[in-house]
């Protein structure tokens, strides 16, 4: 099966994750289209994709149909398209339940039409499928053509799929999602309820607490509709917050109580059910290590001229360092002083940063002449010059043999230098080497 022959319709393709998705299909050969109620043309036409002004007519010659919308209207958009399907199509759904959505595949979708649950495990955020994880629960009688295809699509760019049944899946994200987020979620309303002044409470956290308060931050600047639907769609979130709030009340009391054998017990009885603590104190102890690590360097930096990418903005900023303080970094460029919160910034490499230096300043260029040794090869020594710091390209303009009073190749190369640098003192320094190979300068 040839993806260029496949036609795939994103309905909800004008979304986060049909944004996300729509590329990556289009990336991998597919003949793309989108619809969303909102008409966003435009988004569209951005990713270089179609956009289905007749949405009847776009399900009935699509070959893959993925509905891609919010939770709670992910079954009735499955009821309005899965019988306008062709036979022999496949249609899927990227939501974070999939009994319901799958159930309303297999009730709707004509026999000839089979069906695939699909939940990717990340947000639109990641940059790829690289070590992702996709979750698939493909019914075993209704799957049979399209689910070796699909698996190896994913799989082919690197992502990690588990097969589930619909049940056991929504089990698994009642804590996977369903806790998660509204332990954090309470968290931070915990910080409002008692006026925390979370900002102030960065200047004395530890490594821990600074990951746990970013979490907490990263859930709340989230869509709240979305994570709404994620805690009230899913029927099995209200038997895990029960759970959850009755062991808040418990080892609350035991703290009221001041029982510390209690309180320890319950600890190691915890310890004990969740098996390998040893491994996530090592993998905790690698995320805080990176942080600590990433920190270093900066520190590392100080004095230096260095490049930082700003995260949010995509705006890269290059200056000396001057100041470093847990929570910001003050560049200096020329007489101007740069403030960069630390959060939103990342160290570019030394490569990172030349390359940046390539693509952004004027550089200049000079040309030299040269008379080379007999039986020298004018392309090595190109080669040897281009490795000189600070050269940005050489390359051979001219060559001419006959020059009066000599028989020896007379070779102009034309050098691209770095746009920061004094030209004449790498231009000096090039001269020099020229010389040590042996070569007559020309004026």
């Amino acid at each position: 099966m040839s993806c260029r022959e496949l036609e795939v319709l994103i309905i909800g393709g004008t979304g986060e994750m049909g944004q996300w998705f729509a590329p990556f299909f289009n990336r991998n050969g597919f003949n793309v289209t989108v619809w969303g109620k909102s008409q966003r043309v435009d988004i569209a036409e951005k990713m270089g994709v179609r956009f289905a002004m007749d949405l009847d007519s776009a399900v009935a010659r699509s070959d893959i149909v993925i509905i891609s919308v919010p939770i709670n209207i992910t079954e009735k958009m499955i009821a309005e398209t899965a019988p306008k399907m062709k036979s022999g199509s496949l249609l899927m759904d990227f939501t974070s339940l999939k009994v319901k959505p799958l159930e309303a595949m297999l009730s709707h979708a004509p026999p000839g039409v089979e069906v695939i649950g699909t939940h990717p495990m990340f947000g639109p955020s990641v940059s790829s499928l690289h070590g992702q994880i996709i979750i698939l629960t493909p019914p075993t009688k209704r799957c049979r053509k399209w689910h070796p295809f699909i698996r190896s699509v994913f799989e082919e760019n690197g992502a990690h799929i588990e097969i589930v049944d619909a049940g056991e899946h929504d089990l698994m994200v009642s804590v996977i999602q369903g806790l998660t987020h509204f332990a954090y979620i309470a968290i931070g309303t915990t910080f409002m309820q008692i006026d925390f002044d979370v900002a102030r409470s960065r200047r004395f956290m530890s490594p821990v607490y600074e990951i746990m308060v970013d979490f907490v931050g990263r859930i709340l600047d989230q869509n709240p509709y979305l994570y709404a639907m994620i805690q009230m769609e899913n029927p099995e979130v209200l038997r895990v917050h029960e759970a959850f709030i009755e062991q808040c009340r418990h080892i609350s009391d035991i703290v009221r109580r001041h029982d510390m054998e209690d309180f320890t017990q319950n600890m190691k009885a915890a310890a004990t059910h969740f098996g390998d603590t040893s491994s996530a104190m090592r993998r905790s102890d690698k995320l805080i290590n990176s942080k600590i690590s990433e920190f270093d360097k900066i520190i590392d930096s100080l004095g230096k001229e260095k490049g930082f990418l700003h995260l949010y903005s995509n705006i890269t900023h290059v200056g000396i360092v001057k100041k470093v303080t847990p929570r910001e970094i003050i560049l200096l460029r020329g007489k101007k002083e740069i403030k960069l919160k630390i959060e939103n910034i990342r160290l570019l490499t030394d490569n990172e940063l030349l390359e940046w230096k390539k693509e952004n300043l004027q550089h200049f260029r000079r040309d030299i002449s040269v008379l080379i040794p007999p039986g020298a090869d004018p392309d090595i020594i190109n080669t040897v010059i281009s490795g000189i710091e600070g050269i940005i390209a050489t390359n051979i303009i001219d060559t001419y043999t006959g020059l009066e009073d000599t028989d020896l190749l007379s070779v102009a190369y034309r050098i691209t230098i770095q746009g920061d640098l004094d030209p004449g003192k790498v231009q000096n320094n090039i001269r020099e080497l020229l010389e040590g190979l042996g070569c007559k300068l020309r004026s």
